[in-house]
């Protein structure tokens, strides 16, 4: 007979007969149940117990008393919980072969509850899948859950057994890395801190880039050159790689790697990986095997089994992971991976607005992932689920969630890392995106819209249509415009246009009116509105501008400087962190204050044209890379507002951008000015360099060398580039020439549009 849970058929044991009879677990608050477990429970075994104990209280008000097999009669009514001598006799016909580490077994049988698992995370699995599914507790958060009351509590028959397709599932956002809530969630993986007494988690030795970790080039190089590429006919180490034919070499790395494993061998898997950059080898017996290969993969995959061959004679079931990445994207002809070899792939280049499974815009990604899935019996997963460029504005990829998640696993993958916002606790709805994620990837045939509609209803009570509308909205928005989605957004402005953002407005003023009443309720739909009010104070001068030329009344607040001094509050209040990946908050609020400092002079080029004939894009609406050491912000008197972006002349980076919006990406021609000036010291040679760049096509619109000829007086000159018809992914840039020497600084004031008469 089959049973279902959360929308997956799950076979009963063979020959077994699905039991008829409910179970009456407490009547009135009162039980005559029994906790039983195996007198060699382990950890886990035994916190899966005290946890039954702890919830099934808080739902009936009775704590049913925890004893060992020995100790409680066979003829008792009781839970028994994790493998045993009981379990087995209760159960004869039910194997607990095959469930792996995390795998489950939920049975009645008679007046008792069967609950048990693999070793070592099964059987509190579950328990909180019981806890869940039949009684109804839900943990929203680590901090936040819903239990039921229910004194009397009456299980129906149950019958499932149910293997996860991932064993190891991460969601990588800052609250899944408490370790009693990732367990509740199901979650396993490396970064969540999931105590031993809690079933443990996966430990990718490594993590990955390891080859110089495991092999370090202070320690062998001057002994072993030829143990590392050669490169233009020389043998070397910076910026290289190992040189995958040298067997010797193989043999030292297989005895690291042991050593590795030897000294933690729970963890499950190691990496044995590519650094982080190119620089392969290019002897001639690697490139002979890249020829029979068909490309770099091949080498890397033919050391890696042999290594993985090695450890597996001492360590059966350890997996050996290597990456598929930049130059080893694509499989090789010939060599399979060994069945213990993990191959890890990486989404990056990805739209995540759109399918993996169809479409032309995640067509490579999806074309190396098939490749891979016909050779290698294992695949893992590192997928982007966040926005690295700005974790606090929208990000509207929620539909697409289940979609790559059942790419993926259709695909071999058994593993699957979501990388999330884990630096901030304040993100695009990072909440729902934890619990949904983590729902998929214990179970990926549930309903992600059912998912979704749960956790809204649970979480924010009367909000949840309201916000439901809301992410519609978004949604829908960024569907309509077709543009891609990567993990790197600076700009909402192409695919949140000002009418979808007046009405995801409107549907968040309903969503507070709805919990007006409810502190709790309100305090969350609060924290839910910060990705929306951050995109009123990034677009506010642009979205007012709109309103104006177009009649229509402006939803945003009336009051920006208070409103940007209520939106640092909330978002320190709840514990921002970050608002990208590895930049502080502080001084992005000090970006988000400047932006309605003193409004600057209009400049000379405007004159006499009409409002919406032109744009100054000051430097508070410029993408910044390098905040705080390839550029700062500085007061500075000969800027037009008072303010400027400053990069020291001693490096070559485009730390100065603006991104072209979809305010002037409308068809129309641009003459496009950049405001700029330098500090020099020396007489000659180049001041910065500016442009426009097209990301999509890859190439310059427009280049232009500034030298140090032209005079280090301390004003401002403006810089004509030309008229162009702009178009989304593409944007202004300046930097300096890397040359501390001879200047001292690059201070850009504005980048100013002006649209051609036609």
């Amino acid at each position: 007979m089959l049973w279902a849970l959360g929308g997956v058929l799950l076979a009963a044991a063979a020959g077994q007969a699905a039991p008829a009879e409910s179970l009456v677990l407490a009547r009135d608050g009162e039980s005559a149940y029994t906790i039983v477990v195996a007198r060699d429970a382990i950890a886990p075994e035994k916190t899966a117990a005290t946890e039954l104990q702890s919830f099934l209280k808080q739902v009936t008000g009775v704590e049913l008393p925890i004893r060992r097999e020995e100790e409680v009669p066979e003829r008792a009514r009781q839970i028994v919980v994790g493998p045993s001598a009981r379990f087995r006799a209760l159960a004869p016909g039910v194997s607990l072969e095959g469930l792996g580490h995390d795998g489950i077994v939920i049975r009645t049988v008679g007046r008792n509850l069967l609950l048990a698992g693999g070793r070592p995370r099964g059987t509190l699995y579950a328990v909180y899948t019981f806890l869940e599914d039949v009684v109804g507790c839900r943990w929203w958060t680590s901090r936040e859950s819903t239990i039921p009351r229910r004194p009397t509590l009456t299980v129906p028959p149950q019958n499932i057994r149910y293997v996860p397709r991932l064993i190891c599932r991460e969601a990588f956002y800052r609250d899944a890395f408490d370790g009693v809530f990732a367990a509740r969630s199901k979650c396993n993986g490396h970064f969540e801190r999931v105590p031993p007494e809690y079933g443990g988690h996966y430990t990718i030795l490594g993590w990955c880039h390891t080859f110089y970790e495991l092999l370090p080039p202070n320690q062998y190089f001057a002994q072993h050159p030829e143990w590392y590429s050669e490169i233009g006919g020389q043998r070397k180490f910076e910026g290289a790689q190992l040189c995958l034919t040298n067997e010797e070499m193989r043999a030292e790395l297989t005895r690291q790697a042991l050593a590795w494993i030897r000294k933690d061998p729970a963890a499950g898997m190691i990496s044995i990986s590519q650094n982080d950059w190119h620089g392969r080898c290019e002897c001639a017996r690697c490139l002979a095997v890249e020829q029979e290969e068909g490309g770099p993969s091949g080498p890397l995959i033919r050391f890696v089994n042999a290594v993985a061959e090695e450890i597996e004679k001492e360590f059966p079931g350890f997996l050996i992971e290597t990456l598929a990445y930049t130059y080893t994207r694509k499989p090789p002809l010939k060599t399979k991976p060994r069945d213990n070899v993990v191959i890890r792939l990486c989404s990056i280049e990805c739209s995540f607005a759109h399918p993996m499974d169809t479409g032309e815009e995640n067509r490579t990604f999806r074309e190396d992932v098939e490749g891979w899935s016909k050779i290698a019996k294992n695949l893992y997963i590192w997928n982007y689920v966040t926005n690295f460029s700005n974790y606090l504005l929208p990000q509207p990829n929620m539909r697409q969630l289940a979609n790559h998640l059942r790419f993926f696993v259709k695909h071999n993958a058994i593993g699957l890392f979501e990388q999330g916002d884990a630096g901030s606790g304040t993100g695009d709805f990072i909440e729902l995106r934890t619990w949904v994620l983590s729902h998929l990837m214990w179970d990926p045939a549930r309903d992600e819209r059912q998912l979704i509609r749960e956790f809204l209803e649970g979480y924010y009570g009367a909000a949840a249509p309201h916000l439901q509308a809301y992410l519609d909205t978004v949604h829908d928005a960024v569907e309509r415009e077709g543009v891609r989605l990567p993990c790197y957004v600076t700009d909402t402005s192409p695919f949140l246009k000002p009418d979808d953002i007046d009405q995801a407005t409107l549907h968040f003023r309903k969503a507070e009116e709805a919990v007006a009443g409810d502190p709790v309720l309100a305090k969350r739909v609060r924290r839910a509105r910060l990705p929306l009010d951050l995109v009123w104070l990034t677009r506010y001068q642009a979205l007012r501008r709109h309103a104006q030329v177009n009649g229509k009344p402006f939803l945003g607040p009336e009051d920006g400087p208070a409103a940007c001094e209520e939106f640092i509050r909330v978002s320190l209040e709840n514990n921002v962190g970050q608002y990208g990946e590895g930049r502080p908050f502080e001084p992005y609020a000090e970006i988000l204050r400047s932006r309605f400092g003193p409004p600057a002079t209009p400049p000379a080029e405007v004159q006499g044209r009409d409002p919406e004939d032109w744009h100054d894009f000051q430097q508070t609406e410029m993408s910044l890379a390098g905040l705080g050491t390839w550029v700062t912000l500085v007061d500075d008197p000969a800027a037009s507002d008072g303010r400027a972006a400053r990069m020291p002349g001693g490096h070559t980076n485009w730390a100065a951008q603006y991104p072209i919006s979809g305010d002037v990406a409308d068809g129309s021609a641009w003459r496009c000015y950049v405001y700029a000036r330098h500090e020099g010291k020396a007489p000659t040679g180049t001041a910065f360099l500016m442009g426009i760049y097209d990301g999509p096509g890859a190439k310059d619109v427009v280049r232009h060398t500034e030298t140090l000829e032209s005079g280090s007086d301390g004003k401002y000159r403006v810089y004509d580039l030309g008229v162009h018809v702009l178009k989304p992914g593409m944007y202004f840039w300046v930097a300096p020439p890397g040359n501390a020497d001879a200047v001292e600084a690059v201070y850009v004031d504005r980048f100013v549009l002006v649209r051609e008469k036609q």
